[in-house]
């Protein structure tokens, strides 16, 4: 890591402004139809072009103090990812009898990955050492580093939203198991592991929301203005 320089260094700027209103409209229609992919993944892996674009993405997204501690690990091994499925199957059995019982039917009837279905994985991993032992912005609030490594899968997620790409999360997986199995060394986190491929259609909404499981909250609820709790 090089040290910061002792001189003045002349910043570098460049024209902004809004994005024109095709622009704008593109941008929220990739927010506002992203979806959590688990099925309807077409064979074909995606083409390398749009997988390096959406790496790229990820690659460009916020880091608190430059940290840019991610890495992308690609899973298309067919023996990886049958491990990686047993490793989700053992978690989501201890997974569906932590809800009451009322709820585990529901439950049961979720798709929650596509594991085997999707033909890649992305493994996304955190490493909060990479800027040091003490990083810029990371000094009193913990965790910034793995933010960091979320907003990188924010971006790329979004990116394939754009280039016909499904993307799912699948969280209810062992990370140390996870980790055995993909080599990851002992100190990093494994922020995410993503199912990927392309698709040809997605859920108009999101699953969770058709089947009742919970609906999305009124933003007018979240948001506050000076005080907790005082409404905007």
């Amino acid at each position: 890591m090089s040290a910061a320089p002792d001189h003045p260094v002349e910043l570098q700027y460049a024209p902004s402004g809004p994005f024109s209103a095709e622009e704008r409209a593109a941008v929220y229609r990739a927010i506002q139809t992203r979806r959590d992919v688990r099925r309807g993944f077409l064979p074909e892996r995606i083409p390398e072009p749009v997988l390096w674009r959406m790496l790229e993405a990820a690659h460009h997204a916020p880091s608190v103090g430059l940290m840019q501690p991610w890495n992308f690990l690609l899973v298309t091994g067919p023996a990886q990812k049958a491990r990686i499925k047993a490793i989700f199957e053992r978690a989501n059995a201890e997974a569906i009898a932590m809800f009451p019982p009322e709820r585990r039917k529901a439950y049961a009837a979720l798709k929650l990955e596509g594991i085997m279905q999707a033909p890649m994985g992305i493994c996304v991993t955190c490493d909060a050492s990479r800027a040091g032992a003490v990083a810029l912005g990371a000094t009193h609030m913990a965790g910034m580093a793995e933010f960091s490594t979320v907003c990188a899968i924010q971006n790329l997620w979004l990116a394939g939203r754009a280039e016909g790409v499904g993307v799912g999360w699948v969280s209810i997986l062992d990370e140390e198991a996870l980790k055995e199995v993909l080599g990851i060394p002992a100190q990093l986190r494994v922020v995410a592991y993503l199912c990927a491929g392309m698709v040809e259609q997605t859920m108009a909404t999101p699953e969770l929301e058709q089947r009742g499981w919970r609906q999305r909250l009124p933003l007018e609820q979240l948001v506050y203005r000076d005080r907790w709790g005082e409404p905007a």
